[in-house]
């Protein structure tokens, strides 16, 4: 006896809004914030094509149009503040991005699991820590008058270093700090990717003569090439951003040539000038910048082969 042919039945939507609604009511909530928090303040962006005036009000301010752009592009401070961005970024993703792959990797290596766990324990601490409280242990640390460090160096016989009192020092020990603070977090998706690796890819490199050191770099590496394009990717849109709460922790006045950036400038025009169409025109520019380095970065990797993020 042939059997019947299945035919399949179109539902509608409201018949899975009624099967799921526990399910769709607890969509809610994250959907709720995403909507107040996220998009809710793009209005905002108006700002950027106003000349804003609080006794006017938000919709009662004039239209100018790009004006306020093309006044924002003739600052000096502009022009400054995308270079100091674009300096500290790029420096910081190309060391705060490769340490946390060079990190999981040999911690992957590590066979004793407790000291395996003692060792990610003590990593991923930094990362919990304010920015303000960080800024406070440099400065203690490696203050140029009192700090631990230089104390310790002029017990030796050496001269004191101006790590956090100096423009070249200030930058190198910004980088420190900041690979110092992200690294071990940033290893977390890396050796959950790392975990998920075929194990008889090691067993044939190993029957083929192949030592820890090639088994990282020709199995393991090429198994997380994804993982890292993607969080490469998402890197990207950061470049024309940055940390604002750690260039403030860790800035001083001996210290100007790099910490004129532009979260810094929108702060310094938005809140502490009370400008807020030039902020708010700086920071649309920042958020288009990004947007469009993360379309070019995605379009790359699916060029090289990747699956890309869009």
């Amino acid at each position: 006896m042939a059997a019947l042919p299945y035919k399949s039945v179109k539902r509608g939507f409201f018949h899975y809004i009624r099967r799921d609604w526990q399910l769709y009511a607890l969509l809610l909530i994250p959907l709720s914030f995403v909507l107040i928090f996220k998009y809710a303040p793009m209005s905002g962006l108006l700002l950027a094509f106003k000349e804003y005036k609080i006794a006017r009000g938000f919709w009662g301010s004039e239209w100018v149009g790009f004006e306020v752009f093309q006044e924002l592009f003739a600052k000096p401070d502009f022009g400054r503040a995308v270079r100091n961005t674009l300096l500290l970024n790029v420096l910081d993703l190309l060391f705060s991005f490769t340490m946390p792959i060079v990190l999981a990797l040999l911690l992957n290596e590590i066979k004793g699991a407790m000291f395996k766990r003692v060792n990610q324990t003590l990593l991923y601490l930094p990362h919990f820590l304010s920015w303000v409280i960080i800024g406070a242990i440099a400065y203690q640390l490696l203050g140029e008058g009192s700090g631990m460090v230089n104390n310790l160096i002029e017990q030796l016989g050496g001269n004191r270093i101006p790590y956090l009192q100096e423009d070249t020092h200030w930058l190198f020990s910004y980088l420190a700090i900041g690979v110092w603070q992200s690294m071990g977090w940033g290893t977390i998706i890396y050796l959950a990717a790392i975990s998920g690796v075929n194990p008889e890819l090691y067993e044939a490199a190993t029957v083929d003569g192949a030592g820890r050191l090639r088994k990282m770099w020709n199995v393991t590496l090429p198994s997380i090439r994804m993982t890292i394009v993607t969080l490469l990717i998402l890197s990207l849109g950061n470049v024309m951003g940055g940390s604002f709460e750690r260039i403030l922790a860790l800035a001083n006045k001996a210290t100007t040539e790099f910490t004129t950036t532009i979260p810094v400038l929108v702060f310094r025009w938005g809140i502490e000038g009370g400008d807020f169409s030039r902020a708010t025109a700086l920071g649309l520019f920042q958020a288009v910048i990004g947007l469009i380095l993360v379309l070019l970065a995605d379009r790359v990797a699916k060029k090289l082969g990747e699956d890309g993020l869009i």
